[in-house]
């Protein structure tokens, strides 16, 4: 590999902590909403005891009886919640990642346990911005939320339930998103070693790559996602006279399984992998595309300068 294609592997180094934040931001925000109709269908899929209503038997039967039934409008419920929570979260997760990823590598292609121990570390940062998000988003989406808007839902959540609602499934969420983006970062590097090995820029092999990572990774962790979806929904089916809501990651799995044994584990499996495939290599390409317009004008620029050096020179 040239000094030229490893300098592509970060972003420039005129770049400013704002321009990865920046470039991470457009990233999260194009992954969530593009496939967000998806996202919603998941969701309703995960409902323990569902409405007769919303029982659907697949992604696709879900989104026709959604838009027979409900409206189009219903499919993207909750969105601004997304792109308020999805910007500033994927505009640190990006910026760490980055940084981490130099740092804990030492600059040296291949090493995939450090791409994933970076992935690990910004993740954290991610669900600290992104978790009150998510409960709004996903109480919007169930079927027959009581809720017009993404403010009147997080109002009616801090009124009702306190501020620790919308950290209940916090440790759910980050034990399932720091495996998730372990095998989603060790297998986006991975894939990319095969099909791009000189690490240059190109959208179909940044795209490939990205839908094979998310595809693994939602397999992957597909047990945790259902136990998020009930502690942040918090369905009435899963009360009971000696418990007011489920709390921590041990009583989700117990309440999942009590309902509907292990094959609720993996319920909504295919709508999940339908929402992040393209949602992860969208996110990718977008980030990618990023550094590459980055690294092309700071290149420009470099050369732009030299330009005018030597022309200065020569008037001399």
């Amino acid at each position: 590999m040239n000094e030229e294609d490893d300098l592509y592997e970060s972003l420039p180094p005129t770049s400013t902590i704002s321009t990865h934040m920046f470039a991470g931001a457009l990233a999260g925000v194009g992954e969530h909403c593009v496939m967000y109709p998806f996202d919603c269908v998941k969701t309703r899929m995960q409902s323990l005891v569902p409405d007769p209503k919303a029982n659907y038997r697949g992604v696709a039967d879900a989104l026709v009886t959604i838009f027979r039934h409900e409206g189009i409008g219903n499919t993207v419920r909750g969105i601004g919640a997304v792109v308020g929570g999805a910007g500033p979260a994927h505009a640190l997760y990006f910026a760490c990642y980055e940084h981490l990823k130099k740092k804990f590598s030492g600059g040296e292609q291949g090493n995939h346990l450090a791409h994933g121990a970076a992935g690990c570390v910004a993740t954290v940062l991610h669900d600290l911005f992104m978790n009150p998000a998510d409960v709004i988003k996903q109480r919007m989406q169930m079927y027959g939320s009581p809720y017009r808007t993404c403010k009147e839902c997080g109002v009616s959540i801090l009124k009702t339930e306190g501020p620790i609602a919308f950290y209940r499934s916090f440790t759910t969420q980050l034990s399932m998103n720091v495996p998730f983006q372990a095998v989603h970062f060790m297998t986006y590097e991975i894939t990319q070693d095969f099909l791009n090995p000189t690490r240059k820029y190109d959208p179909l092999t940044h795209g490939v790559s990205g839908a094979v990572a998310g595809a693994g990774a939602a397999v992957a962790t597909m047990p945790l996602d259902v136990c998020k979806t009930l502690l942040n929904t918090q369905e009435h089916c899963s009360r009971t006279n000696s418990i007011s809501y489920v709390n921590g990651m041990r009583a989700a799995f117990r309440t999942v399984y009590e309902f509907q044994g292990v094959r609720g584990y993996f319920r909504g499996i295919t709508a999940r992998i339908f929402f992040q495939m393209p949602a992860t290599a969208i996110s990718w390409s977008i980030y990618e595309f990023f550094k590459f317009f980055l690294h092309k004008n700071d290149d420009d620029n470099s050369h732009y300068l030299k330009v005018s050096s030597l022309q200065a020179s020569s008037s001399k």
